[in-house]
């Protein structure tokens, strides 16, 4: 199985830290990489916007943002230290091929998207700290591409100890912005209190829950908690669940204080003079002096604006790197898909900054908004799934209670995100001057892309029910075995796949070898999972055959017969030959039925390919 981001997968030891500080010390980390997202240049704008037009009225929608995203990071955190599998490669277990590939492509373009985002944050901020023009600004974001790569040559420890450093500035700087607006303390806890005083604030609201929680920081987050190597004990998977949980909270009210001071600044310094329209990065940053009367405040807006950007683009990439290994089981030079990465994000964005000129900033970042909110169902269900499953979570799953809030919650955020992208839509119709180009285009993708989301979330509901349906169960087969012995042989493989033709293949073996053979029975998984990784695979096929084939096991051992079980995972035609030939058999036996795992061999194919590679008798029985 191929390791989630290899070249510092478990490369921090969490072993051996004598003291319970320590111990916390050595897990602390992954999540400030995961929570610059939730304070990267997207969110600025909506930050702004609502601080400037309703004051603090908006500060609890960012507390519950907060609370969301503290639960789906804890989600994602947990599924990558159970089962060793980060979101993209559970997806690719999971779904078929096909379904795997549309999902890469709907991260890869949030991925760009938010990298389009963090790109123009850091080039505004470059822009007005030090005067460069923008395109030139954009140009230089290029060269954050061999920091990470540097970074990451270093080591994880060095990675996080920079992006810490980042948000150490971004959160220093937001202090002094507070210590300059001075802030009305009863009016912000007064914001805390739930209110939407119109539809315009509604709107602003959405923008802000919607831009909260990002969904490359899932594929991020059960990735980057793989980095830590501990006990792989059920004791040892407790507390590491219990210590990211610490170090997710830690991090991800940081990335909370950082918005809610964004907010409370635009509220502190525009609403309070009467300036409800700044919304714009660079307004902001144009009125922070005459207003707070201080050089300072633009020059640290500016700073933490750059150190946002940076701190982001670096997460971003590194998701790259996930989404491409994990979906498509792919890799290129590390260099080579941080730079694909960056370019993918500058290119259109020096377009359209050349065409259309600097004032569309502000549109850019609004449309990288409207593109992750597109994709961020697709990652947020299938997470809340694989945490819920109790086979792939080996008694690791979330509770009911849990499972119940987390659907809420995915309710409201895909719910929200689905009506900035109508609304999106509905303006782009509006304002287009053909709009038959978009019905034509636009619309299908859109509907389109609801149908998958309604397949993702239904597929493991109807999956389950089928499990439940099908007469998987040895004992409900109602089998009738005969001990009638017509032959001597010693040593009998059977070929088994739990349905009613398995009545037949034992009843023949039975007849061969009677009570005194060894009997070993033979099935094996097919399944995605099985393919890619075989023995290591944990899918949820694979606990229920293991389980089935143990029934088989001690039902016919208590009429007397000695059993043996093999499991085996991959192609019938490859892996059964290798059981056969591994082991001292005298005889193979094989019924023909039409179930999915063995259906070829009702056309021969299987029994063909078998024949030819075992060097004993084969037996097929109909």
């Amino acid at each position: 199985m191929t390791k989630s981001l290899e070249e510092v997968h478990e490369s921090v030891s969490t072993q051996h830290k004598k003291t319970g500080f320590r111990k916390i010390l050595a897990f602390l980390g992954p999540a400030y990489l995961v929570s610059v997202g939730y304070m990267d240049p997207g969110n600025w704008a909506t930050d702004i916007a609502g601080g400037s037009q309703f004051g603090y009225t908006l500060v609890w929608v960012l507390l519950m943002s907060n609370l969301m995203a503290l639960l789906l990071q804890s989600l994602s955190a947990r599924l990558g230290i159970v089962t060793q599998r980060d979101l993209a490669q559970a997806s690719r277990e999971t779904y078929s091929k096909y379904i795997n590939y549309i999902l890469y492509f709907l991260a890869e373009i949030a991925i760009a998207a938010c990298d389009l985002a963090e790109v123009l944050g850091m080039a505004i901020g470059i822009n007005l700290l030090f005067g460069i023009p923008l395109l030139e600004g954009v140009l230089i974001t290029v060269l954050d591409t061999f920091i990470l790569l540097f970074l990451i040559n270093k080591g994880i420890r060095k990675m996080e100890a920079f992006i810490i450093a980042l948000v150490a500035i971004i959160g220093f700087s937001f202090i002094f912005e507070m210590i300059f607006a001075e802030p009305e303390i009863h009016k912000i806890i007064g914001g805390l209190v739930p209110s939407i005083p119109n539809s315009a604030a509604l709107y602003i609201a959405i923008g802000i829950i919607g831009a909260t929680v990002m969904p490359h920081n899932l594929y991020l987050h059960s990735s980057l908690v793989q980095t830590r190597k501990f006990d792989r004990t059920p004791a040892g998977i407790k507390q590491a669940l219990k210590y990211n949980l610490i170090d997710s909270t830690i991090a991800l009210n940081l990335a909370f204080f950082v918005n809610a001071a964004i907010l409370i600044l635009a509220a502190a310094t525009f609403h309070k003079n009467g300036m409800f329209e700044v919304a714009e990065i660079q307004d902001a940053h144009q009125f922070l002096q005459p207003l707070l009367g201080t050089k300072w405040a633009p020059i640290l807006f500016a700073v933490a604006l750059i150190a946002a950007g940076q701190s982001s683009t670096v997460t971003g990439t590194l998701a790259g790197q996930i989404v491409m290994e994990g979906y498509l089981h792919f890799r290129i030079q590390p260099w080579v898909r941080r730079i694909i990465t960056r370019l993918i994000a500058i290119v259109p964005a020096l377009i359209v900054i050349y065409i259309y000129g600097e004032d569309v900033t502000g549109k850019l970042l609004i449309l990288s908004q409207v593109i992750l909110s597109l994709q961020l169902g697709f990652a947020i269900i299938p997470l809340i799934h694989f945490v819920s499953d109790k086979s792939k979570m080996n008694g690791f799953h979330i509770s009911r209670t849990t499972q119940v809030v987390s659907w809420i919650i995915a309710s409201i955020i895909v719910s929200l995100n689905a009506k900035l992208v109508y609304d999106e839509i509905t303006s782009w119709l509006q304002n287009s001057n053909n709009p038959t180009l978009l019905w034509f285009t636009v619309i299908p993708l859109a509907f389109g892309f609801a149908g998958l989301l309604l397949y993702i979330i239904f597929k493991p509901f109807i999956a389950k029910f089928k499990e439940k349906t099908i007469n998987h169960s040895p004992h409900n087969l109602k089998l009738h075995f005969s001990q009638k012995k017509t032959q001597e042989v010693k040593n009998i493989a059977v070929s088994v796949d739990f349905t009613s033709a398995d009545e037949a293949a034992l009843n023949h073996a039975f007849e061969l070898g009677g009570i005194e053979a060894k009997y070993t029975l033979i099935h094996i998984v097919e399944t995605v999972g099985a393919l890619m990784y075989g023995i290591h695979v944990h899918d949820h096929e694979t606990t229920i055959d293991e389980k089935l084939l143990l029934e088989y096991k001690e039902m016919l051992s208590q009429k007397g017969f000695n059993i043996e079980t093999e499991l085996g995972f991959g192609k019938p035609a490859k892996i059964i030959p290798e059981i056969i030939n591994n082991g001292f058999f005298d005889i193979l036996v094989m019924g023909t039925h039409g179930h999915t795992g063995l259906k070829d061999i009702l056309f021969g194919t299987t029994v063909d390919k078998l024949r030819h590679k075992i060097s004993i008798p084969l037996l097929i029985v109909k």
